[in-house]
């Protein structure tokens, strides 16, 4: 039976995760959420809706593979994910360094990306310009707002990634 993991943003309050009977602070888009036939790349707002976990990368310089009991992958310095509206082959999706078109780079020098959790928003199959690169990641600073994903603390997101099941749905709304 699948689990929903439940990213809730509250008006003048911090942004909570909960699930099961534990909820923690979270971050969501830096302005807010939108409704995902609505989201547009670049918007810096998180897609309202539920999607599916659907696997996990991880840095293996900086920590070990998850507990987890979803598909794991560790990252190296040459993957990224396509964010270009104009990369009709591989727009919201992982691809190899170096890349002709616009994309983030997963290998990141600010620990936020050690830990990617990707969710299924926008790719089956991905429309151009609907928002890529939904993931749950690893908090900012002081829960700085994120650029459409949710962010917890790496303690939170590996707790979270423990009890997570093939199946299991982050809900955002």
């Amino acid at each position: 039976m699948s689990s929903y993991y439940h990213a809730n943003f509250r008006a003048n309050e911090s942004s909570v995760i909960s699930w099961k009977d534990k909820s923690y602070r979270c971050s969501l888009g830096k302005k807010g959420l939108i409704l995902a036939n609505l989201k547009r790349e670049g918007d810096n707002k998180s897609p309202i809706g539920e999607w599916p976990i659907r696997r996990v990368f991880y840095r293996p310089d900086r920590l070990n593979c998850p507990e987890t009991k979803l598909e794991t992958f560790a990252l190296s310095p040459s993957m990224g994910w396509s964010d270009d509206p104009e990369d009709t082959e591989n727009y919201n999706r992982l691809v190899n360094l170096p890349y002709a078109y616009s994309h983030e780079k997963l290998w990141r020098d600010d620990g936020v990306y050690d830990i990617i959790v990707e969710l299924g928003y926008n790719d089956q199959p991905p429309i151009l310009g609907n928002g890529s690169a939904i993931f749950m990641h690893i908090k900012r600073n002081e829960y700085e707002g994120t650029e459409g994903c949710v962010a917890l603390a790496k303690e939170h997101l590996l707790e979270l990634l423990e009890d997570a099941q093939i199946g299991d749905y982050v809900k955002i709304g």
